[in-house]
C-alpha cells in the first residue's frame, strides 16, 4: 500500500481523529496510488496513523476512513458504515425498521465525514434518493456505495447530484444523472405535516434544504399574527410554515424566477388563505434598501441566503454582506420583532455570526436578545472530531 508521511509535529490533528490531511503536512509521497486508492498514513517515526483516501489535485491530500490499522476498506466496511448511519436516522424517528415512516419523508441518510464516509451526501426523498459524490474516495467507491444504498434502503431509483464547485478542487468533473432507476421530475415530499414539491435534477444542492427541518417548524411557532418577511425564499419552506402557523401575511424575495415557480407550485398543496402571500423577484440587499427607504414594517423576519464565503480568502467580505442585510432587516422590524437569521458559510464560525448580528444590531439603533441558538437538524449530524460539521449557524433574536 502507497503511504504518506506525516512532518513532525503535523499528527496531532490526526491523533485526535481529525479525518483530513492537507498537502502542507506531508513530508513525503512513497508508492503509487491513483486518486481515490487507500493509502497509509504515517507518522516521520513510521508509526501507523490512518487510512485514508488519495487525492492527489487537492490542498486536502488525504482524507482518513479508519484510524484502526487492522480494518479493511472494503464493501463490508462501507456496509457498517451506512447501517450505522440509518441506525441513527431511526433513532431520530426519520426512518423504521423498514426504512419507512412516510411513503414521503425527506431526510438526509448520510451526511459526509460526520456518518464516517468523507464526501458523500445522501438525501432521501420520497421513493428516490439523491447522492453527491464530492471527494476522489467517494468517487472511487461510487459503484460499491450505490450498490449498499440500495440494498440497505430497498430504494432502487439513485440520482446523482454531483455538480457542486468542491469537485473541480479534488480534480474531478461535475456528474448530475440518473445512477439507477428512473429519471426523476418534481417529486412530493412531507415535513412537519406539509407537502413539498422538490426538483431534485436541477433544485438548489440535492432540491431541498434539509438542515432547517427543525428551524422551520420554530418559525411557524412564532409567526402567528405576524407580518412575516422571508427573505431568500428559495421554493418556500419558510413561507409555508409561517402561513401553517397563521402568519397575518408572508412576501417572499427571492432572485430565482424558478426558485418563485416552484414556491408557486408549493402553495397549491396547502388549504390556506393565499391572499395572505405575495411573491417578489428580486435583489435582497436592494429590496431591503427599498423597504427601509419607503418604512416598511414587519414583525418576523427570516434571512436565509446562500453561502457567500465558498473558502477563507472570502470571510472578510462574506462579513461584509451578512452585516448588511443583518441591519437592514432590524431596521425592518416592529419593536417585539423577531429575527431568524442565518449563515451557511463555513469559514464564518458561530462566534463570528454572533458579533457580526451584534453589530449589526448597534448600528441599526436596537437592542436585540437572541431567544435560541439554531443549528441544522440531528439528520445532519457533527462528528465531534470534526467541528467543520457545525455549517450552518442560526439566530432567533427578538428586538
Amino acid at each position: 500500500m502507497a503511504a504518506l508521511t506525516i512532518k513532525p509535529g503535523r499528527e496531532k490533528s490526526l491523533r485526535r481523529h481529525h479525518p483530513w490531511i492537507f498537502s502542507g503536512a506531508v513530508a513525503l509521497e512513497s508508492g503509487s496510488a491513483l486518486p481515490g486508492e487507500t493509502v497509509e498514513i504515517v507518522s516521520h517515526q513510521g508509526e501507523f496513523l490512518a487510512k485514508a483516501a488519495y487525492s492527489p489535485h487537492s490542498q486536502i491530500r488525504a482524507r482518513a476512513w479508519t484510524f484502526d490499522q487492522d480494518e479493511q476498506v472494503d464493501k463490508g466496511f462501507f456496509r457498517k458504515r451506512i447501517e450505522t448511519a440509518l441506525s441513527l436516522r431511526k433513532k431520530l424517528g426519520l426512518l423504521s425498521d423498514a426504512g419507512i415512516v412516510n411513503a414521503r419523508t425527506a431526510c438526509r441518510l448520510i451526511h459526509a465525514e460526520s456518518d464516517g464516509i468523507p464526501g458523500l451526501i445522501v438525501d432521501r426523498y420520497a421513493n428516490y434518493l439523491v447522492a453527491q459524490f464530492l471527494s476522489t474516495g467517494a468517487e472511487y467507491w461510487k459503484k460499491t456505495l450505490v450498490d449498499i444504498l440500495v440494498e440497505t434502503t430497498e430504494i432502487v431509483n439513485v440520482f446523482e447530484r454531483s455538480d457542486a464547485d468542491v469537485r473541480q478542487l479534488e480534480g474531478l468533473e461535475t456528474v448530475s444523472g440518473a445512477l439507477r432507476g428512473d429519471q426523476p421530475g418534481i417529486i412530493k415530499v412531507s415535513e412537519n405535516g406539509l407537502d413539498f414539491y422538490v426538483d431534485i435534477t436541477h433544485g438548489h444542492k440535492t432540491g431541498f434544504y434539509l438542515d432547517q427541518r427543525i428551524n422551520r417548524s420554530l418559525v411557524r411557532s412564532f409567526a402567528g399574527g405576524c407580518d412575516v418577511l422571508d427573505c431568500f425564499c428559495y421554493s418556500g419552506g419558510f413561507s409555508l410554515n409561517a402561513l401553517a402557523g397563521e402568519a397575518k401575511s408572508v412576501l417572499a424575495v427571492d432572485a430565482s424566477t424558478d426558485a418563485l415557480d416552484l414556491l408557486k407550485k408549493n402553495l397549491t398543496l396547502i388549504e390556506m388563505p393565499l391572499d395572505k402571500v405575495q411573491l417578489l423577484e428580486g435583489d435582497v440587499f436592494q429590496v431591503l434598501r427599498k423597504f427601509r427607504d419607503s418604512r416598511k414594517e414587519f414583525d418576523l423576519i427570516i434571512l436565509d441566503p446562500p453561502k457567500f464565503a465558498q473558502n477563507a480568502n472570502q470571510v472578510e467580505q462574506a462579513a461584509r454582506g451578512y452585516k448588511d442585510i443583518n441591519l437592514l432587516a432590524f431596521k425592518l422590524l416592529r419593536p417585539g420583532g423577531m429575527l431568524f437569521t442565518f449563515s451557511c458559510s463555513g469559514g464564518i464560525s458561530p462566534d463570528l455570526f454572533q458579533k457580526i448580528v451584534a453589530g449589526a444590531a448597534l448600528d441599526a439603533g436596537v437592542n436585540a436578545r437572541i431567544v435560541q441558538v439554531l443549528t441544522q437538524a440531528g439528520d445532519h449530524p457533527v462528528a465531534l472530531d470534526f467541528p467543520e460539521g457545525a455549517y450552518l449557524k442560526g439566530l432567533a433574536c427578538c428586538v
